[in-house]
């Protein structure tokens, strides 16, 4: 089939990757033509490659002798062990007027920074924080929209080697609590309230409960958004953060020089089957892997205007904030990307941000494209969108219609980068290129310096072009991999997470294909993998085709135990005013059949009013299925809507 999209002979020779060629060929001597023989050398020469990702690169700190010590072991691999490096010296390296942030607060509010001023925030804020009691390793906490104070604090935390962790102002208390009350940070940052569809959403009730549940805090630091008067006595140690930093006078930042592994973020597993994990990753592999992804896969230069739609609490905050160490510009929104805005309908705001300053790369979830789609949304004629070279998507499998929809009806000429890789690495395993074509469905090429394989039941790998499925894995070590999980002293649940199914190799839990083109399907969670009659069937293969239908907003698919076998049960959330009758699920089995295969049609289909997600917007089919088989479903505050648990309870349609 033809690609959807190839780059210009113009764009690949323009290409940063194709720069990154020209040079590890005339410094290495890497004989390398094109991505595919660059990609092998990457992951046969590992030591040589990520060295030349921190020269051409350029990364600020001291790289050290070796590169990479016990390089059989994983876990166990050390990386650049003799470094000292800093995170936020890397992203502060510009002091110019340039603009390093903007912000958009719904249609609410606007601000920018340029990154003279951002340095100036972080210089203060670092002092404050200092003054708070904060040093090397010890942690703060943001309970933040994704707004300019975030990025600040995060800057100042890491600039002294303390340890920064964050999540979104719409979780609960007890969420919060599930998180941050296992890491014990010193400083919790919140905000007053939040604009979400047009409307302020109060925070102080939530914020004065988390902080006086959380022993471990010295200070509790008010941001205000909406609300300038927010009463800040009222949480436990509060201080409005005007007053937080007025002490201090911006100057040069100190930024400690730390190792190469020395902890830089806690991240949080969002899955509903315990407590979060809390997952540490480094300074060191944090960077130089966003810095690789960035500028090669993204093809993001200085001056570039990069946007994700993210809260802070999902780790493409953390990536997109890493585009500072390319010299971009960050173009920071908080709210509903469906906020209807004077001028347009619902799902224009986020182009109309794109048009108004100069978006260069657009990023998203795969749930937004399709729900733009659906919506009849046709940005290509409202919008100029320019700039606009790349859109990124992730969070879950785009669809092959997606694909469709955007080059059809956002632009024609960009490069469409599906990619994926999760919270556990920060990072991908599958992303974009700039140099190679765009196939329907596919995401491009396995990422430089990533021994990505597809295992068999076995452990043997999957040749690509096979059209076979199997397991994720990475068989070498990667430098972005965690430094391990908080709280965890001897190993043995980071051990158990990712390598107790294979001796010695990353498994990651998405059941995949390699294509023909050396590109990747991704056809949902191991986890989550349907098993009717022993045939393992992928949960996305499922979603492509139901949500096909004009009828159908969304869908969740389980394997339900049913006499000594497992059966493919489907709910569906339709369009408000329909009901699901006969002739409706005769049409979705019959789409199922004609388009997968008979034994991807479901036993049931049952409709529900919602479907319930995480907070970064990934529905849950195994919370789903625990309620399903009358099993309870844990960290119930890492949903969204856990309300909509309530429609799967008990359905009498399941007990014949």
């Amino acid at each position: 089939m033809e690609p959807l999209w190839r780059p210009s002979a113009e764009c690949v020779a323009d290409a940063r990757l194709s720069a990154f060629i020209a040079a590890v060929n005339r410094r290495w001597h890497a004989d390398c033509s094109d991505y595919g023989s660059l990609w092998r050398w990457s992951v046969a020469q590992p030591a040589t490659f990520w060295t030349a990702v921190w020269e051409e690169c350029a990364v600020l700190g001291e790289r050290g002798e070796s590169v990479l010590e016990s390089g059989e072991r994983m876990p166990g691999a050390r990386w650049f062990p003799q470094a000292r490096i800093n995170y936020a010296e890397n992203l502060l390296r510009r002091h110019d007027d340039a603009d390093a942030l903007v912000f958009w607060g719904e249609a609410q509010l606007r601000r920018r920074l340029s990154y003279r001023q951002l340095n100036a925030e972080v210089s203060r804020c670092a002092q404050a924080l200092t003054a708070a009691g904060v040093g090397k390793g010890d942690r703060v906490a943001a309970y933040l929209p994704n707004m300019p104070e975030a990025i600040i604090a995060m800057l100042a935390t890491a600039s002294l080697g303390a340890i920064w962790s964050s999540a979104s102002p719409d979780f609960g208390v007890q969420g919060v609590l599930d998180r941050f009350g296992q890491i014990e940070p010193k400083v919790l940052l919140c905000v007053d309230a939040y604009w979400y569809n047009g409307r302020p959403v109060d925070c102080m009730a939530k914020n004065a409960e988390v902080a006086a549940r959380m022993p471990s805090l010295a200070r509790s630091v008010v941001v205000a958004y909406v609300d300038a008067a927010a009463d800040v006595a009222a949480v436990a140690n509060g201080v409005g953060w005007a007053d937080f930093v007025a002490p201090f006078t911006a100057g040069a930042i100190e930024f400690t020089p730390l190792p190469f592994a020395h902890p830089l973020f806690i991240m949080f597993s969002s899955g509903t089957t315990g407590v979060p994990k809390c997952i540490v990753h480094c300074h060191g592999g944090a960077l130089l892997q966003h810095l690789k992804e960035h500028q090669l896969h993204g093809d993001v230069r200085p001056g570039d205007r990069i946007f994700y739609f993210t809260t802070c609490g999902w780790m493409m905050w953390n990536w997109l904030v890493s585009g500072l160490a390319s010299q971009a510009t960050l173009l920071l929104y908080d709210g509903s990307p469906f906020v209807r805005t004077a001028a347009g309908q619902p799902g224009t705001i986020l182009f109309d941000y794109a048009d108004a300053e100069g978006m260069t790369h657009f990023g998203t979830s795969a749930k937004f494209i399709d729900a733009i789609a659906k919506s009849g949304l046709k940005p290509r004629e409202t919008h100029r969108l320019e700039p606009l070279r790349v859109i990124f998507s992730t969070g879950s499998p785009l669809a092959p219609e997606s694909f469709d929809y955007v080059y059809r009806d956002v632009k024609a000429d960009l490069l469409l980068a599906s990619i994926s890789g999760g919270t556990d690495i920060l990072s991908c395993f599958a992303l974009g290129n700039p140099l190679l074509p765009v196939h329907r469905g596919e995401l491009q090429c396995r990422g430089l310096g990533m021994a990505v394989d597809v295992f068999d039941d076995d452990g043997r790998a999957i040749p690509p072009g096979r059209g076979e499925r199997g397991e994720l894995v990475c068989t070498a070590p990667f430098p972005a991999m965690p430094v391990g999980f908080w709280n965890d002293p001897d190993g043995a649940k980071y051990h158990a997470a990712y390598f107790a199914r294979f001796a010695n190799v990353w498994c990651h839990g998405d059941f995949v294909e390699l294509t023909a083109n050396e590109g990747m399907i991704i056809h949902g969670r191991s986890d989550a993998v349907l098993n009717p009659g022993g045939v393992r069937i992928g949960t996305a293969e499922i979603y492509r085709q139901v949500e096909q239908l004009p009828e159908v907003v969304e869908s969740l698919v389980i394997g339900q135990d049913w006499e000594h076998d497992v059966r493919v049960v489907l709910f569906v959330k339709l369009r408000d005013g329909i009901c699901l009758d006969a002739a409706l699920i005769a049409r979705i089995k019959q789409q199922i059949r004609q388009n997968a295969t008979p034994r991807h049609v479901p036993a049931k289909v049952l409709q529900v009013a919602d479907i319930p997600r995480t907070k970064s917007g990934k529905i849950v089919e195994l919370a789903v299925r625990h309620v399903v088989h009358g099993r309870p479903v844990k960290n119930v505050e890492a949903l969204a809507n856990p309300e909509a648990l309530e429609f799967f309870q008990d359905r009498v349609e399941l007990q014949t």
